[in-house]
């Protein structure tokens, strides 16, 4: 019977352990939905507007491969009897193709999918890698002082001097002279995220520099030096946790200027390859017959390209305001 009481009892517990979590995490979300960062989002409708913007355009770059109508990969699914058609709702158009198709009998609206996709996952590669190597030296450079600090910052001063599209077009120039031909097109996208990652990691680095330099001092700091604790461990996790609030604003402005870098590479024929579809690519491609009349090849590759960059920066704008006691 004392066998049977206690089987009877453990689930019972187990339940209560259970409900008791839900509890924790509903109080968990009340109170987050009740902060200050939670009540600017909520009074902001123009940044619930740009949010709700950019977490459409993340689903359909995600969602490439179940919302588009056709794979721009295969090419068994294009007919050139189906090239240069215009939108559906023109004249000439076709309700299969909304967006119209290329000179090729792609479909635009699947094209554009599959390029923000890309474009996507190079911005966010990219932002990861300038931050990590920007938050690094920042940390190093802020925390050791001296000549550590004169010879990253200096190194950070000389690359902010050259305008940001003319050293990726260096680099990238560089990459593929140094590369065999016929791996030009398998290294674009790691041609493309090293290019942005070292025109972007300065503005992380002299950010955190300065940010490590006011923690350095506080007493936190002081009393993990005198338990004895080495620079890494106090570095990286003692001063980089109360450093990260302006890296995270930092990066998401950066995102959309990543996705502009990526696009603007593309567009002069240095980027992504013709047959790999990127906002920028298909910008370039559409561009060169504008004018003989295919207007929306262009058109709304440039549309998803500005609403894209537009959202990220007004919800970059907002969290920095947010994020700012003098300003919340």
């Amino acid at each position: 019977m004392a066998i049977n009481n206690m089987t009877k009892a453990a689930p019972s517990a187990s339940t209560g352990s259970r409900t008791g979590g839900l509890q924790k995490l509903w109080q968990r979300l009340l109170a987050a939905w009740d902060s200050d960062i939670a009540y600017n989002f909520r009074t902001s409708r123009l940044t619930v507007f740009a949010s709700a913007v950019l977490l459409l355009l993340l689903f359909a770059g995600i969602g490439a491969s179940l919302l588009a109508h056709y794979d721009p990969f295969d090419l068994a699914a294009f007919d050139l009897m189906d090239s240069e058609l215009p939108p559906s709702w023109v004249e000439g158009g076709e309700a299969r193709f909304w967006l119209g198709t290329d000179i090729q009998g792609r479909d635009v609206y699947s094209l554009i999918l599959y390029g923000l996709q890309v474009s996507l996952i190079v911005g966010f590669i990219s932002v990861l890698c300038a931050m990590a190597l920007g938050v690094t030296l920042g940390v190093i450079s802020g925390y050791f002082g001296g000549m550590v600090d004169a010879l990253i910052m200096r190194l950070a001063d000389a690359m902010l001097s050259f305008p940001t599209i003319m050293f990726a077009l260096l680099v990238s120039g560089a990459a593929r002279g140094l590369l065999p031909q016929e791996m030009h097109d398998q290294m674009a996208v790691y041609i493309i995220v090293i290019s942005i990652t070292l025109t972007g990691w300065m503005q992380y680095a002299r950010t955190v520099r300065g940010c490590t330099l006011l923690e350095g001092n506080k007493e936190y700091v002081q009393a993990a030096k005198v338990m004895g604790s080495n620079n890494m461990r106090i570095m990286f996790q003692h001063i980089l946790p109360n450093v990260l609030s302006p890296v995270l604003v930092l990066a998401t402005l950066h995102l959309a200027l990543a996705v502009l870098t990526e696009a603007t590479l593309s567009f002069l024929g240095v980027g992504m390859p013709p047959h790999q579809p990127s906002l920028g690519t298909l910008i370039n491609e559409g561009n060169k017959y504008l004018f003989s009349g295919q207007w929306w090849v262009v058109l709304f590759p440039s549309l998803v390209l500005v609403i894209l960059a537009l959202s990220v920066n007004l919800v970059g704008d907002w969290l920095r305001d947010a994020l700012n006691p003098k300003l919340r």
